[in-house]
């Protein structure tokens, strides 16, 4: 990109040459997508496959969420409300949308990418305890709007995007969403052809009657014209597919223009979803109404790769997951995606089986633990569903099968490894018993003088020396990487010599405060435990190097055991 000055009606404004159309100058364009009728259409899944396109034509892209909850972040819910919480790699703790943007996209996320409706009115308190308004009176309109179209803005005012796509949370109608769609009725007033309004709404099928029916779509779309925007493109989420005549109704009795109304019908994988979208030509749509022509076809053949892979694996590679949240599909988002990346990758389907840690017990585990080809130890916090934890990583590893442990997974393998091979019965993490005498996991230093929970465990991307000869830095490829954590307990350096004599190596640590990073038996086939989360910069283009290593284990340990 290289930048020109324009003079426009209300400003001089600074804009760049896109490099594909050097010819065209390119003002900062926003998108803003709206969700209505039902919740979990997919806005995420949407927005991340247009940033997908927009970024395969060229163009520089990020997304955002607007979630209108009033907690400051999701670090303090509970997965069962909210599921996974999602960190960006500058320590924020985030919703779990923010995983999809990055796998979709390939492109980092920050704290600018998530702002909540309680981090807006923190905003605003403090402005105004700090005398900022003058005395004025602190309202919805104009404050609130204010600081939430600054937040939309902030990235695209940086200079560094074409595209800023922001996400709506919530449903149209919902009282906790009316500020931010207030706001973006003031934006899409005030930026003109460089905004435009995605709207997705549901397409119910009555089977009795055998119909899909539009009216829910048509409420939708006038409940959002109600509060003054209108959508330049309507997405519908449909179990079946929608004829045209169907699609020209509603684009009758929505305004929009009848090529602008796309289904969005259920596809076997979530990653075909921007193949789906372009050969409807999503993409060419948002730039023309944005005063862009496009020029040829996005570049996507690493992604048709991909898809290709997928579709072409027979056989299977089956993964046991064991955690206290597996009746909650997305509570492991991350972590499901990153193996079926690795998985496809393996050329091989992911079988994937949720193992309850709180009903793992000595006498069920071989039963539950015997057809696996390899296991995850799922993270987490809290006492609830730790024994099973325990019981599952002693069968692994007398079993010698592949085994990757994550975060809490990875302290569980420390205190089973010194209850049954050290001899230390009673060793624990003081965060399940503060009393234990050994403390083989402790509290970080660090981490004693803090009171509050929100936002202040050792958070986002932090670097990690892998020893030389592991396998850890084997399956990296180099000895020096950067992962993200979301942790307040750690290995006990005090223990770390007695580990190591008995073969638990502690192969990976932070080059400043030498906090151990990764362990693994590497007597054993595939057994290694990560105190960060890889799941979390694995992508669909760039799969982490961990887990694609795991995969190729368990493959192996499969051909083994049935020859």
């Amino acid at each position: 990109m290289v930048h020109c000055t324009v003079l426009s009606r209300k400003s001089i404004r600074t804009v760049r040459l896109n490099i594909n159309n050097p010819n065209k100058c390119v003002e900062t364009k926003y998108i803003f997508v709206t969700g209505g009728v039902v919740s979990s259409l997919g806005k995420g899944i949407i927005s991340s496959s247009l940033a997908c396109l927009l970024k395969a034509r060229g163009y520089r892209v990020t997304i955002q969420k607007f979630d209108p909850y009033i907690n400051i972040d999701p670090g303090t819910l509970n997965p069962y409300e909210h599921g996974e919480c999602y960190v960006t790699v500058d320590g924020h703790e985030a919703d779990l949308d923010l995983g999809h943007y990055e796998r979709f996209t390939d492109i980092q996320t920050t704290r600018a990418n998530n702002v909540t409706t309680g981090r807006v009115y923190q905003s605003v308190i403090k402005k105004e305890r700090e005398g900022v308004y003058l005395g004025k009176t602190v309202q919805i309109v104009p404050h609130i709007t204010d600081e939430i179209k600054r937040n939309v803005k902030a990235l695209g005012n940086t200079g560094r995007f074409d595209f800023v796509i922001t996400e709506i949370g919530g449903t149209v109608g919902d009282i906790e969403s009316l500020p931010y769609l207030e706001s973006v009725r003031q934006l899409r007033w005030e930026l003109g052809q460089n905004s435009l309004c995605i709207h997705l709404t549901y397409v119910p099928y009555i089977a009795a009657a055998k119909e899909l029916k539009t009216k829910p779509t048509q409420h939708s779309v006038k409940q959002l014209q109600e509060v003054g925007i209108q959508p330049d493109i309507l997405v519908l989420r449909t179990e079946h597919d929608i004829n045209a005549e169907m699609r020209r109704k509603i684009a009758l009795f929505c305004n929009v223009a009848p090529e602008a109304v796309i289904q969005s019908i259920d596809v076997p994988s979530i990653y075909k979803v921007p193949v789906t979208m372009h050969h409807q030509h999503l993409d060419e749509i948002v730039l023309r109404k944005t005063g862009l022509e496009p020029q040829g076809e996005p570049h996507m053949a690493p992604w048709h790769d991909f898809l290709e892979r997928m579709d072409n694996a027979t056989e299977t590679v089956t993964i046991g997951l064991v955690g206290k949240y597996v009746e909650l599909q997305d509570a492991y988002k991350s972590i499901n995606e990153a193996l079926f990346q690795a998985a496809t990758y393996n050329d091989r389907r992911l079988k994937l089986v949720s193992i309850h840690s709180e009903k793992v017990n000595e006498g069920n585990v071989d039963a539950l633990l015997r057809d696996m080809d390899g296991v995850v130890v799922a993270p987490g916090f809290g006492s609830r569903g730790i024994e099973g934890k325990f019981v599952a990583l002693h069968w692994c590893r007398t079993h010698n099968i592949p085994t990757l442990g994550i975060c809490l997974g990875m302290q569980c393998m420390v205190i089973e490894f010194a209850r049954n091979v050290l001899g230390l019965k009673e060793a624990n993490s003081t965060e399940m018993d503060p009393s234990t005498p050994d403390n083989v996991i402790d509290l970080m230093e660090e981490q004693k003088s803090i009171t509050e929970k929100g936002g202040t465990m050792r958070l986002g991307a932090y670097d990690c020396t892998l020893r030389p000869d592991s396998k850890a830095a084997e399956a990296y490829g180099t000895t020096e990487v950067r992962e993200r954590h979301r942790h307040r307990f750690e290995f006990n350096e005090a223990y770390r010599q007695r580990f190591e004599e008995a073969g638990m190596q502690c192969v990976g640590e932070n080059p400043e405060t030498h906090l151990v990073e990764v362990v693994e038996l590497p007597q054993l086939r595939w057994y290694i435990g990560t105190q960060y989360h890889p799941e979390y910069s694995s992508t669909v283009l760039h799969p982490n190097p961990i887990f694609l290593s795991f995969v190729r284990a368990a493959i192996a340990y499969d051909k083994d055991k049935n020859k």
